[in-house]
């Protein structure tokens, strides 16, 4: 034996202890000399300055589990880390630690000052999250940390730019594009977030032109962009609306005639079928405006405020402040027919969390490569996709794709490589389109600024902060590590960032190195609350991890995760807060973590009850030795199971179910181990013992735990290397993250029909254990150990175990002599091993359980009739949600079974 197991388990210390070391030993290090198979994947590289969520507790240790899995299986592994410097986001925290500073905004400072601070902030705060995931216990090879806007990522990702632009794919252009009014910035489609909003539905009238007192009823939301409206639409096939066509409407405000014209794709069964047309404030409308030569006024200034074209009235007034004075100017005027309710989508942005605009903005866009390749590998299965139903969302995406707006008004990021000729530069920016065959020697797209910078300018904006993840799998690593570690094994990821990132990737991948940038993708569930919300910082509700590790540790946070999180469903995490004790703060209580860390202590105290028993550990068990004859038939069914629990996990591991594992590990070792073959085999493990027995018995237990720790080690390293060292297990040094899956199976070689009937003779004891318990527990009598029971024997056999028998019923006796002569009313039960009988002479007093069961019927038929009353009640069968229906269902079954089953006791007693 090694070091004494202490009697509580203290999560911090053991998990401070086994990384430090685990740093100390380079044992998260890939070697690109190794000539062992490579297991690769990188991480989802979270936001520089942001910090640790539950959704990065889940994607990390699925990675964490497939990193320490292919270790144990004998790969050389590399994962990956590093951040991302987060465009947007950590532009606005730096823009708002300014304001609130020294009242500046970027400009005052301007851009190279503001640079500074950018990196100093993330200096400050850059390392946290890198901080946060080594305390989950993370094993990535931290040597190889890399940040989004490293020199030589830096490079590449500005090389990028400069492949595309030069091979025609990237070109310069006014678009309608989504435009956030906080970060003064434009945003992809997928970087806007559609919510679900309770609107107001404004109906309004515009006079016909020339013919007084006519007038078209429209229906609009955005009262406050009338102002730009140069157009009505209705759709040439509506009767009511087709004499108007070709007539002009009025606008109201800055009053002025506008066309009635036809277009097809209006809906007449929307609001009055008539369509206020505001090309540049809606991407429908946009088109409208460029088929039919419509004007196009801007009424809306970048940060959201109404601009002059708006009237001045409006100039400098925030866009929803003039929603409400639109309206009330319309009703002044008498033309606001009626304001309804209305629910519609609304997009905001996902970062700044506001409603975004369309807007007319010039911007640099990129058609994406590699679109035909990219699609064919995900549909014929080269990546594949987990779940498989993901690939469907991917080749919908893939077949639909846009060009990807990839510049944004960010001064954070990787600045776009491109200098206008300054005497020519307005023009240039101002140009309908601009690419490398329309810009000639005008303009100068290099690493390096031209050689007499002094006659150019440098475009202000940069690059979407995808246009440098797209790179992430191969722009990280060196020649080296490439040429051992790409592609890339494993992806695991969110399905919500399936076309910002991973199809990006996939075409990256295979425009930049002719190969798949990984084999298979993993998306894992999203986790809400137990309200079903989606957990983030806004909304409150989601624990910080943190707090969960100092309060029950890293590795019972893991494993819970793990348990409550199934592969393609979404996770409920529930969070009860109550007051802590002594204390007006408020405590976290999460039932789903409190098993994990109960679980931890049940395989605490099951080795300190190990290494209590003396003896030595890490000898064979004589399962794969010369004494295999010695072992009982407990010890052969729990190695058995062990074998069993090692193939499942191998077939597990291969399909990806996490949950799967976890679940088969939590039972194995809880349920099969610790509930039944510990208490099987304590009758051995008693002083009085035949040495022998005993030894072999330890034996057993020694192997069981030598087996079973390296298989739970990926869900919860630190506590199996801890205990894998207290036992005694270590051997020269070698850490348990090292050590490599053993190949034999615990009982290769044994008979397996000797095998067979120790398991069925086990399970019977078992069985015939369990029932004896319930009809003890249904007489009150679970902790009595003087009930006798008496056994009809279905098999020989029996006899043999008899004693263990015994002690598992907790029995003060088991008499199989036969002949035995039940009273009338003697509770009788069937089991594997023969009928069996516990006569209540002397045990139960019959008056007083004969009442208690009275009651508890009187107590259930009263639940019953609540419940068959609320079946029989129509409106709640058709109104309440199905599942709720089909559990009021089941819980009237199992009342009235319940019931039966109390009606035979009072029988019995009778």
């Amino acid at each position: 034996m090694s070091a004494e197991i202490p009697k509580a388990y203290e999560p911090s210390e053991v998990e401070n202890k086994w990384f430090t070391r685990w740093i100390e030993e380079k044992a998260f290090h890939g070697k690109s000399s190794s000539s062992k198979d490579h297991y690769s994947i990188v991480i989802p590289p979270p936001n520089v300055t942001g910090v640790l969520t539950l959704g990065h507790v889940l994607n990390n240790t699925i990675q964490d589990i497939l990193a320490r899995r292919a270790r144990a299986e004998g790969k050389e592994v590399m994962w990956l880390p590093g951040t991302d410097h987060a465009g947007i986001a950590t532009q606005s925290k730096v823009e708002r630690h300014l304001r609130e500073t020294e009242g500046k905004t970027r400009r005052d400072l301007g851009r190279d000052p503001f640079l500074e601070r950018a990196w100093e902030w993330k200096e400050k705060h850059g390392g946290i999250i890198i901080k946060q995931l080594k305390k989950l216990g993370c094993s990535c090879d931290w040597d190889r940390e890399r940040f989004t806007m490293d020199e030589e990522y830096s490079r590449q990702v500005q090389d990028c730019f400069i492949h595309f632009f030069n091979s025609g794919h990237i070109y310069r252009g006014k678009r309608m594009v989504n435009w956030c009014p906080a970060s003064l910035t434009a945003l992809s489609d997928e970087e806007v977030i559609m919510k679900p909003r309770r609107s107001k539905l404004y109906f309004m009238r515009y006079e016909i032109a020339g013919e007084k007192g006519e007038f078209l009823e429209i229906a609009t939301t955005r009262p406050e962009t009338l102002m730009g409206d140069t157009a009505v639409a209705v759709n040439p096939g509506d009767e009511r609306y087709r004499h108007l066509i070709g007539k002009n409407a009025v606008r109201p405000f800055p009053r002025a005639e506008i066309p009635i014209i036809a277009d097809e794709h209006i809906d007449p069964e929307f609001g009055t079928g008539v369509l206020k047309v505001t090309p540049a404030h809606d991407k429908a409308d946009f088109e409208i405006g460029i088929k039919n030569d419509l004007e196009i006024i801007d009424v809306l200034n970048p940060d959201g405020t109404l601009n002059s074209h708006a009237g001045e009235e409006f100039e400098g007034m925030d866009r929803f402040k003039a929603r409400k004075r639109a309206a009330e100017k319309l009703e002044e005027m008498g033309l606001l027919v009626r304001v309804e309710e209305y629910e519609n989508s609304v997009g905001f942005s996902e970062r700044a969390d506001v409603p975004v605009e369309p807007r007319i903005s010039m911007q640099w866009f990129l058609r994406y490569p590699q679109v035909k390749e990219s699609t064919a590998a995900v549909a014929d299965r080269e990546i594949k996709f987990r779940p498989e139903r993901w690939a469907k969302t991917y080749a919908h995406w893939m077949e639909n794709i846009q060009d990807w707006c990839i510049s944004r008004q960010l001064w954070w990021g990787h600045r776009i490589p491109v200098w206008y000729r300054r005497d020519r530069a307005e023009v240039l920016q101002n140009a309908e389109s601009l690419d490398k065959e329309t810009a000639g020697q005008d303009l100068h797209v290099s690493l390096a600024p031209p050689p007499d910078p002094e006659n150019w300018v440098q475009d202000e904006d940069v690059l979407d902060t995808w246009f440098s993840s797209w790179l992430w799998p191969f722009a990280t690593m060196d020649e080296a590590s490439k040429a051992k570690f790409y592609p890339t094994t494993d992806l695991v990821t969110g399905p919500d960032i399936i076309f910002f990132w991973v199809a990006r990737m996939i075409m990256a991948g295979y425009e930049f190195t002719g190969q798949k940038p990984f084999a298979n993708v993993f998306f894992t569930s999203i986790i809400r609350d137990k309200e079903g919300r989606k957990m983030s910082k806004s909304l409150g509700n989601s624990p910080d991890p943190l707090d969960l590790i100092d309060q029950y540790g890293a590795d019972a946070l893991r494993f819970s995760i793990m348990r409550i999180a199934p592969t393609g469903t979404d996770v409920r995490f529930i969070e009860n807060r109550k007051k802590a004790k002594d204390s007006d703060a408020e405590q976290s209580e999460c039932p789903q973590v409190e098993e994990g860390r109960n679980f931890a202590n049940k395989l605490w105290n099951a080795c300190r009850f190990r290494q209590m028993q003396g003896g030595k550990n890490g000898q064979k068990t004589g399962a794969t030795g010369d004494k295999r004859d010695d072992l009982t038939i407990y010890d052969i069914d729990i190695l058995a199971k062990l074998d069993a629990l090692s193939d499942h996990l191998k077939r597990a591991y291969e399909g990806y179910k996490f949950q799967e594992i976890a679940t088969k590990l939590y039972d194995f070792f809880w349920s099969e181990f610790c509930d039944w073959y510990l208490e099987s085999i304590k009758l051995h493990l008693r002083e009085d013992v035949d040495p022998q027995v005993r030894n072999r018995t330890l034996l057993v237990f020694d192997e069981v735990l030598n087996r079973y720790l390296p298989l739970l080690h990926p869900f919860m390293p630190h506590i199996t290397e801890e205990l894998w060292e207290k036992l005694g297990f270590v051997r020269e040094g070698e850490l348990l993250m090292c050590r490599l899956l053993p190949g034999e199976q615990l009982l290769d070689g044994m008979n397996h029909e000797r095998i067979e009937e120790a398991q069925q003779r086990t399970a019977a004891v078992h069985e015939a254990t369990g029932r004896a318990r319930h009809i003890k527990a249904q007489y009150n009598l679970a902790a009595n150990r003087n009930v006798k029971f008496f056994l009809e024997p279905a098999v020989d056999w029996v006899v043999e175990e008899l004693e263990t028998l015994k002690f598992l019923c907790g029995a003060g006796d088991i008499d199989v002599a036969g002949g035995y002569e039940a009273p009338a009313g003697t509770p009788a039960f069937l089991t594997p091993l023969g009928k069996m009988y516990m006569p209540l002479e002397g045990l139960v007093d019959i008056k007083a359980e004969g009442a208690r069961i009275s009651k508890e019927m009187e107590r259930i038929q009263k639940d019953m009739n609540q419940i068959v009353s609320k079946l029989a009640n129509a409106k709640f069968i058709e109104r309440a949600p199905k599942e709720v229906v089909e559990e009021t269902r089941a819980r009237r079954e199992s009342l009235k079974a319940n019931l039966e089953q109390l009606e035979e006791m009072l029988d019995s007693l009778a």
